[in-house]
């Protein structure tokens, strides 16, 4: 949050976007959102992310300035995840700073839902019997994740998929 914080800013925003298991059904409140952890009812064991890094990190540039600017932020940091992230991590962390707390709030949405449908990274989301290719926002089931030399992520070279 050090990277956000201001004297101009009255609110801070952190969003931590994390693949999750939801606690037992008995434990659930109304109010609570827990990410999916299975897809078509095959639990997740894990996901893998990889990118162009030079690509990825000027997309990402674009979307800070964009949100910064849309919302009269005061300051903004995103966040992504690569490689290997197991159930309980981060993938995301959006950071930002605003005025007022209602602009805050937008802005992480906003920001969010942009690096998921524009950043240049795939995701391989990982189940007990293999991997696919998946993006979440087409709600598909994804392109398989051919095995290469063995090892639970050994599918991992190439790209295929779409964004977080």
């Amino acid at each position: 949050m050090a990277r956000v914080k201001s004297p101009k800013a009255g609110a801070v925003v952190l969003f931590a976007g994390m693949l999750s298991q939801p606690p037992p059904k008995a434990t659930w409140v109304a109010l609570t959102y827990w990410e999916q952890d299975s897809f078509a009812s095959k639990p997740v064991t894990h996901l893998v992310y990889s990118t162009y890094t030079p690509l990825a990190l000027r997309t990402l540039l674009s979307i800070a300035r964009s949100i910064l600017t849309a919302h009269n932020l005061t300051s903004i940091s995103i966040t992504h995840r690569l490689g290997h992230v197991g159930i309980g991590e981060e993938s995301i962390v959006i950071a930002l700073s605003a005025p007022h707390r209602k602009a805050g709030w937008e802005a992480g949405e906003s920001c969010l839902e942009l690096v998921k449908r524009r950043v240049e990274i795939w995701k391989e989301e990982w189940f007990e019997d293999g991997g696919v290719w998946r993006s979440n926002r087409d709600g598909e089931a994804g392109v398989e994740v051919v095995r290469v030399g063995g090892g639970a992520d050994a599918g991992t070279e190439g790209g295929g998929g779409e964004t977080s």
